[in-house]
């Protein structure tokens, strides 16, 4: 989401200068590409980029293809294709050794529905959802282009258009949570069914100096955090200006000022034993796919037994969701190295990757978007 809501901004600026605007869409890659079907990049008619379309090889041919179209007010798609060596559409080399497909669409602001207006109606509602965008890979043909969004409470279409056929491949995506392409044969047209799912709110408990850097870690990568602390002199929001919101609370009280959903993860890091262990025993009863724990590992087991103790026999899948130590093991000492170790952790954890150097990963980085019939 982070680089949706980027290009939204950078949309709503333009519009404030009278600004016109190109949205680029990767659509489809074949072999290999640094970035995957659903990267985006917002080009205005001044020539200012937001968001990318791969590692920086692409964007300056890019440009002009998007001045190009904006110029002629009309989507177009262009391939860049670098399978071969040495015979790379217009020399541009991207060193990935694949076919990268990218959609250049006319944002034309009058119109209700278009491709913006859709990316902000995702922003809006805090659930997943699946962007349809229809393309043609033969170039002389129609480009549709961004047609509509869908979720659980959520449709919004630029087009008169029946989804029905579509319905399957949607529920598929929010299923699976995972992109894919469906391909229409008879109509010569292929549609990128894009998963998206909402920001991620990490909530820390703690309002200690060490919090500072995590909360511009989880800030970076375009998350929201969420600081609770009960002390007066510590839960301020102006010790933690890039944090959605601040609350001095106690345990107790702590749950009635947030909204938990499958996207919501904690930390603890209060630095005070009774303080974690009293916010624990409600997260026990919390669907939630990450706690982290700042300690040792004994104070874990502490923590475990005094549940114990109280009556709370934690299950195996409880216990699978409670991290502690928190972090992955960099050898990290310092505040800041502790927020990217933490970071990283929850990243790992949200994606079901192990967390390991990729120099030792047997497969692709990434998996192939697959394409259905």
């Amino acid at each position: 989401m982070k680089e949706i809501n980027d290009l939204l901004t950078a949309y709503r600026i333009a519009r404030e200068n009278n600004q016109q605007a190109i949205l680029a869409t990767v659509v489809k890659v074949e072999g290999s590409s640094y970035r995957r079907p659903g990267a985006r990049m917002l080009v205005t008619e001044d020539g200012k980029l937001t968001g990318a379309i791969s590692g920086g090889c692409l964007e300056g041919d890019a440009r002009k293809k998007a001045l190009l179209a904006l110029h002629q007010q009309k989507n177009k798609l262009v391939t860049y294709d670098t399978s071969i060596e040495g015979e790379a559409e217009l020399a541009v080399q991207l060193g990935c050794n694949g076919i990268v497909h990218i959609l250049f669409e006319y944002i034309d602001s009058d119109k209700p529905n278009n491709p913006i207006s859709l990316l902000e109606e995702v922003q809006k509602k805090r659930e997943e959802a699946v962007i349809v965008t229809l393309f043609s890979t033969n170039s002389k043909l129609d480009q549709q282009g961004t047609l509509f969004v869908s979720g659980e409470n959520l449709h919004k279409s630029s087009v008169e258009l029946d989804s029905s056929y579509l319905s399957d491949a949607l529920l598929m995506a929010l299923k699976h949570k995972k992109s894919f392409i469906k391909r229409f044969d008879e109509l010569h047209h292929e549609a990128l069914i894009e998963y998206v799912s909402p920001t991620i709110n990490v909530v820390i408990f703690g309002g200690g100096n060490d919090v500072k850097p995590l909360v511009e870690a989880v800030n970076i990568i375009g998350w929201q955090s969420t600081v609770m602390d009960g002390r007066v002199t510590y839960a301020l929001p102006e010790r933690f200006p890039k944090a959605k919101a601040t609350f001095l609370t106690t345990p107790e009280n702590a749950f009635n000022h947030i909204v938990v959903d499958p996207f919501t993860v904690f930390v603890l890091m209060t630095h005070n034993y009774p303080y974690d262990l009293a916010v624990l025993k409600t997260l026990l009863h919390i669907e939630t796919p990450y706690v982290g724990i700042l300690g040792p590992k004994k104070k874990l087991d502490k923590m475990f037994s005094d549940l114990l103790s109280s009556g709370y026999d934690l299950t195996k899948e409880q216990k699978s969701k409670i991290y502690g130590p928190i972090g992955l093991d960099i050898g990290a000492e310092t505040s800041e190295e502790i927020a990217i170790s933490i970071v990283s952790e929850i990243k790992a954890v949200l994606a079901k990757r192990g967390g390991n150097s990729l120099k030792f990963l047997a497969k692709k980085i990434h998996e192939d978007i697959s394409i259905i019939l």
